[in-house]
This record gives C-alpha cells, structure tokens and sequence, in this order.
C-alpha cells in the first residue's frame, strides 16, 4: 500500500501547528465537519498537506474554478513528489451546449473543443484512484457531473503480463472496443499502432507508450518508453490499461440499452402523434434513430450522454455516476474557498435542468436527457464522509453543519505577522501626510 510522504524544507509555524493537531485530532475522533478559518497568507496549504501526510487517506479538493484548481494543484504536487496528485477539471476549452430557444424557434447544436491534455489529466485522476491509494485530486466542480460508470470502467480495464498468450488480432479489436483508435499520421494519447510483432499503445492517461513485443501470440516483453523520443524508460512485467473514454461500456450493454431506448422512443413518438404534434414526433424518431444506429456500429455516438442512464443500467431519476464514485468509501473532502464553491455546486442542477426541459419538450431528446446532469446538492451531500471546509469568511453553510470545537482558526501566519493596522485619514492635505510618512520610514532606514 502506497504512502503520502509530504517533502518540504518548511516546518509548520504560526498558527499552522495547532491547526494541525486539531483538524487531525477531529478527523481521527470522526467527526463530519470541520472548518479552517485561515487569513491570506497563512499557509493553508501546507497545513492542509500536514493533515493528508498524517491521515493518510484519499483526498478531493474542491476548488470553484481552474485556476484555483491549476494552482493548488501545482503546490500539493511539490509537497507530495512521489504521490499520485492528480487534476480534474472541464476539457473544455470552447463549450456550447445544446440548446433550443422556443420562442424563436432557434436550434443551437452542441459544440465544444476538447483539450487533449486536461482530457488526460482526468484519465490519470480515475486511474490512480482505481490502481493506488495514495491519491489526492484538485478537482472544479466538473466532478460532480455525470462521467462513465465506474464498475463498468474498471471491468472493462485488460492486464496484460509477460508470458501471456494473447491472439494478437483479439487484442487490437479489444483496443478498438475500448475507443482506442489506430494511428495513422499522428501518435497519441488514446491510439495504438503495429509495426511487425512490436504493438504501441498510448493510454489515455499518459504521454508515455507501452510497447508490447510478441513471439507469436505470446507476450515476450513490456517496456514503458517515451512516445516521441522511442526511448525505453522502464521494463515492465505487467501493464493495466483502462478505456479511451469514461462512457465506454460492452457490446452486450449497448445492445440491451438500444431496447429500452426503443421502447422509450416509441411511447414518446405516440405521445407527440396523439398531441398533434407530428413535427415534434419525426424529429425526435429521426434524430434517436441516427444515434441508436451509431451506437450499434461503433459503440459510441456524439451525445451518448444523453443516453446514459440506459448504459449505466439505471432507474429514471437515479442519480448519475460521477468521479466521487470513483474514491474509495473512506476519503477526505476539502472544499477549498468554501463560502463560494458551496453556493457553486447548489445552483448546478437547476440551470442544467432548464435548458434540457426546453430540448425534451419540443422533441430533440428523449425525456432520458434529464438524467445527465450534475449531481442535486443532496445528492453531493451524501458522498461526504469527512470534509474540511477552508475559508478565510465562512458562510451560513459552514456554521450550521460545523460543531463550535470544529472551528480551527488560523491567524497567525508562520512570519509570526498578523494583519496590520489599518488607519483612514482625510483626503486633505494627504499628499504632505505621505511625505511626512516617507521621510520617518527613511529615517529608520
């Protein structure tokens, strides 16, 4: 089993010890909530690395935007270099979701652009949370939006060994299953290629390629090399690899999901009919047709998650799979700037809601668009075994649910400096009043 080691050549200081002890001491005792009242400055950071070093638990930071998120992160990977800290935000760049305005009768088609690399960071975060235990993940509040099931993404995942036998055609179109797509002019994340006996793979995790060299269909040696350069970094006697996408599930699934998507389809298209709403009903058979269609040649189709519930095999109005599933029962939540994060996550589902309501009613999507959405606030609420709320002004949220002796302050910042004196003077004369400032800060030097 895997260990946080915090690496730093800081001790805590100031407040930062007492913090420490306290928010370890209420973690270890069991209690829910705890919040860390911490000025600018003060280091929670590190203080928070201390507790995650000391509890040695799973950890989740919340944060209410990538930027915040992009720098904590950066600071949690230099205080845990040997851990598995990963990143989890929105891939991507460019969004507009699907959406149709009624009273104008205007249309609006789903486009995004996808970052290829923060898409890999969010394959990393489910893979080390699945395959190690000393995982932390900063993540916004794309995790609590709808992301592949995680029993059928871990039962889908091929471990190969050395001294397999393998059929090596068995293997591609196993690749293939799992939306690895073959190289062709580029090679990356996500894409495998042949050359002889020799087979590459990328996962979507990683930069790095596994090579897999075969001595007819047995599997002679594994070795992690870099992508670009070729260059072996490591021999392997094993190797895990997990689907190119989080909304990857088997043939058997998909097929089974088509016919309750059809019986679906069908009671929504007499619906429209008996409405007189013919235009409604062709549009949404037409559309649905397409997807369904898609879905049994490929295994995929633009918008499948509109179609997730029937994949995930789960009841109308079930709440969907997010990456909170993905973490082991016992972890530690730490809601980071928790006075706007908190009202963040409560107004997800509502705006989601609206906009897909406008898409079922006039026959764009089947009413299973309802289903992938991001999780209601208390639905959220019960995937917290343990959290820590971080904020320099807590808000109603933090103080209704955190007990008086859960309260940790941090004022004192490790300079020993606390925040100074602040005096306001009259904008007259305050020009000779800075002077006269200045001069007797030169004259202590």
């Amino acid at each position: 089993m895997e260990r946080f080691v915090l690496k730093s050549a800081m001790q805590p200081a100031g407040d930062q010890p007492g913090a420490i002890k306290k928010l370890v001491k209420g973690l270890q005792s069991g209690q829910k909530h705890q919040t860390l009242l911490g000025v600018t400055g003060s280091g929670k950071t590190f203080t928070l690395a201390n507790v995650v070093a000391q509890i040695q638990k799973p950890t989740l930071v919340l944060a209410h935007n990538k930027t915040l998120a992009a720098q904590l992160c950066t600071e949690f990977q230099e205080f845990f270099p040997d851990n598995a800290v990963s990143y989890f935000v929105s891939y991507y760049d460019y969004y507009q979701p699907e959406a149709y305005i009624a009273n104008t009768d205007t249309y609006i088609e789903k486009d995004a652009s996808i970052n290829e690399e923060i898409d890999r960071f969010r394959h990393a975060a489910t893979h080390n949370l699945l395959t190690r235990s000393d995982v932390l993940i900063v993540a916004s509040v794309s995790a609590i939006y709808g992301l592949g099931d995680v029993t059928s993404y871990e039962a889908l995942a091929i471990e190969l060994k050395v001294g397999d036998f393998v059929k090596r055609d068995k293997l591609l179109r196993k690749l293939t299953d799992l939306q690895y797509q073959r190289s062709h002019n580029e090679f990356k994340s996500g894409m495998f290629h042949v050359l002889g006996d020799t087979v590459e793979i990328i996962p979507a995790s990683t930069e790095k390629m596994f090579r897999l060299e075969f001595f007819g269909d047995e599997i002679e040696s594994i070795q992690e090399a870099d992508s670009f350069t070729g260059e072996i970094l490591q021999e392997l006697k094993a190797v895990k690899l997990f689907p190119a996408k989080h909304n990857v599930t088997t043939k058997e699934h998909v097929e089974k999901a088509v016919e309750q998507i059809r019986a679906d389809l069908e009671a929504r298209y007499q619906y429209f009919k008996e409405s007189g709403r013919l235009v409604e009903a062709e549009r949404l058979k037409t559309r649905t047709e397409y997807d369904l269609e898609m879905m049994l040649e490929t295994g995929y189709t633009s918008g499948i998650e509109n179609y997730i519930r029937y994949i995930n095999s789960r009841e109308p109005g079930e709440q969907p799979a997010t990456l909170l599933d993905y973490f082991p029962d016992d972890f530690l939540m730490v809601i980071d700037e928790s006075h706007i994060t908190i009202p963040q996550i409560g107004g997800m589902h509502n705006g989601n809601y609206s906009r897909k309501q406008s898409l079922i009613e006039h026959g764009f999507r089947l009413p299973s668009a309802h289903d992938n959405r991001p999780l209601k606030f208390e639905e959220f609420e019960g995937h917290i075994k343990q959290a820590i709320y971080v904020s320099a002004t807590p808000s109603k949220y933090e103080y209704e649910h955190t007990p008086p002796e859960g309260i940790v302050e941090q004022i004192i910042r490790p300079t020993g400096l606390v925040d100074p004196t602040i005096s306001v003077r009259p904008t007259k004369h305050q020009i000779d009043d800075l002077l006269a400032e200045i001069k007797a800060t030169v004259a202590k030097k």
